[in-house]
């Protein structure tokens, strides 16, 4: 990891500090998935089962998963991890049903009433990766909200093994969810089946969940095309931010910075610190840990373009950390409460030193389809709200009407509407 002192640079030399990893849509990458979308649009399941043999190596018979391979994947899971999944799951549920939006009335006037009304999305599609390794949780992430929001259907795609069928966790998971129906699909053809619909999938609202380079630049594809489909946010590489003051434990800095670089060779985790001993510490433990990990030489390549960066005092790490608007923000100090009024720009934040950030990736109930690669600054992480609609309603009686008709036709006069005007007008008219 490269060390810097803040206050040593220049204004060009802070950003270059705060890069990310380049995200690059080479040209390559885009007309593939261009000709993926393509196919499947036009070819339908032929096209899904061909390109699932050509990049998921597997032969599908169905398309679609049956009940014979959920009982099947539930038999199959050890009764610990299905326990796990279930004690996850109602902790997320928990969190969710109570920050989820509420309809609202008011009445902005003697007899004007405004209401807000939520409206579920209609039919949503997820996304859950099976790359190097499968992910369940995101299954809950994703699925638990779309329930708890009403969504009329709710169907998901996740790549099939080798043996044509996917991955039994993800399905316990989708099931104990809701989820209506699972489609063993991965990568861009799962994108573009369930934005513009097949003969078995259905054409979906929304989409939602992370992936692969190939994956994100489909769902950009498709939320750019009138007839595509929605997407919950744009996607890059996990990131992870570290706060840490002079008594922090390095060894659990160290595993908070080497839990997110494991992710892939492109993530990137940052550490800002007051403290020269805390860096020089935390540096000796990631190097001391990473060596004893599966996900070694994944976790060095994320580090070579992860940074340890000295600061004058806590506020300006804060000042630092706003200014990158990390995915996960953690504040490993005395008293992390005091700095959280000043965090503006953070997907998640995990204070003090007993809060890992991996609680909120699995079980902790808040959810962890976060905004990254800066879009903090501008997007929220998946919550109810993400599947729902808010639809305003207004309702005025004629002293209502009296009441602010006025100032309507003020308002309208000035911006030359005089249809909109006279809309008002005439009712004022009618009630004189």
């Amino acid at each position: 990891m490269k060390r810097l002192d803040w206050n040593a640079l220049d204004e060009a030399a802070r950003r270059e500090a705060l890069a990310r990893p380049a995200q690059s849509r080479p040209d390559e990458l885009r007309r593939g998935v261009e000709r993926i979308i393509a196919a499947v649009r036009d070819g339908g399941d032929t096209a899904l089962r061909e390109l699932s043999a050509k990049y998921d190596r597997c032969v599908l018979q169905a398309i679609a998963v049956d009940e014979a391979e959920f009982a099947a994947a539930e038999a199959f899971l050890d009764p610990a991890l299905k326990a796990a999944i279930r004690e996850a799951a109602a902790r997320i549920e928990a969190f969710h049903r109570a920050a989820a939006l509420q309809p609202v009335a008011v009445d902005t006037a003697p007899g004007v009433r405004v209401e807000r009304m939520l409206r579920p999305i209609g039919r949503v599609g997820l996304y859950v990766p099976a790359g190097s390794a499968p992910l369940p949780s995101t299954a809950l992430m994703l699925g638990v909200p779309a329930r708890i929001a009403g969504c009329r259907e709710v169907v998901l795609c996740s790549p099939a093994r080798a043996d044509g069928r996917c991955d039994e966790a993800v399905l316990y998971a989708a099931r104990l969810t809701g989820v209506h129906r699972v489609f063993k699909l991965g990568g861009a053809q799962a994108i573009a089946a369930m934005a513009y619909g097949t003969a078995s999938v259905p054409k979906c609202d929304k989409l939602f969940g992370p992936g692969n380079a190939w994956v994100t630049e489909a769902k950009l594809q498709v939320s750019s095309d009138p007839d595509g489909a929605a997407i919950d946010m744009p996607a890059g590489p996990s990131e992870v931010l570290v706060i840490a003051d002079a008594d922090a434990n390095p060894v659990f800095v160290a595993a908070d910075l080497l839990s997110q670089a494991e992710h892939g060779p492109d993530s990137q985790v940052i550490l800002l610190s007051p403290s020269a001993a805390l860096l020089d510490r935390a540096a000796a433990q990631v190097e001391r840990q990473c060596a004893g990990l599966p996900r070694a030489a994944i976790a060095m390549q994320a580090l070579a373009q992860s940074r340890l960066i000295a600061v004058d005092s806590l506020a300006q790490a804060v000042e630092v950390s706003n200014r990158y608007a990390p995915e996960h923000l953690i504040v490993q100090v005395a008293a992390p409460r005091d700095l959280l009024d000043g965090i503006e720009n953070a997907g998640s934040v995990f204070l003090g030193q007993w809060t890992p950030e991996s609680v909120g990736d699995y079980c902790s109930g808040s959810n962890h389809v976060l905004p990254t690669y800066g879009y903090a600054r501008s997007y929220s992480g998946v919550s109810v709200a993400s599947y729902q609609k808010q639809i305003s309603v207004q309702e005025l009686s004629a002293d209502g009407l009296r009441n602010i008709g006025p100032c309507t036709a003020t308002l309208a006069a000035a911006e030359q509407l005089q249809a909109h005007r006279r809309a008002v007008t005439l009712r004022l008219e009618a009630l004189a």
